[in-house]
């Protein structure tokens, strides 16, 4: 409530394994998943309390990974992050399930947070190195659709707990937060 009253600002995630990488989570048009991602947490003792707030977001310059070509965008980003490993003598982090899952949905998402956050540090150096000549604009928001949960039916290509999350880079896209109903 304190959001919603203008005294308190949401915090971005900087898990290793967040699935956009850094930034403010959304579900997209689904606060019924939303709700029980909240009671998930809340069970496990993440958080007392189970709350779903609603956001109006200006998506602003989009990494939208429902498009063709921010996916080769991407993809450029994962091998030069693996150059950049390998040469760093480091690991490449893998995507894991988390044990209790009995779908194996990889939910802890390791290397898709790395590449995200890789392709971040890219678009920043760029941008440094041109200055206010830098065709380059930094993410505003990162947008994602996950397969995930059982089938919706025997057989199907649908699953119960698919979702479009958003995460915002840039707090100043939020236009405003409602409670859904």
């Amino acid at each position: 409530m304190r959001v919603l009253r203008g005294d308190d600002e949401l915090h971005p995630s900087t898990e290793d394994f967040d699935w956009l990488g850094p930034g403010i989570y959304f579900w997209e048009n689904d606060p019924k998943r939303a709700r029980e991602w909240a009671e998930w947490k809340v069970a496990r003792g993440r958080y007392r309390e189970a709350f779903v707030l609603g956001a109006v977001i200006d998506l602003g310059n989009c990494l939208d990974l429902l498009m063709r070509e921010n996916l080769d965008i991407l993809r450029v980003a994962y091998e030069t992050f693996c150059e950049t490993q390998t040469m760093a003598g480091l690991p490449i982090p893998e995507n894991q399930d988390i044990g209790i899952d009995r779908n194996k949905d990889k939910l802890l998402r390791f290397l898709d947070c790395a590449v995200i956050r890789h392709l971040h540090a890219v678009v920043d150096m760029q941008i440094e190195r041109m200055g206010t000549s830098s065709p380059v604009e930094r993410f505003d928001t990162v947008r994602g659709l996950f397969t995930e949960g059982e089938p919706a039916y025997p057989g199907g290509g649908f699953f119960r707990k698919t979702h479009t999350q958003i995460a915002v880079v840039n707090p100043r896209r939020v236009i405003g937060y409602f409670l859904p109903r």
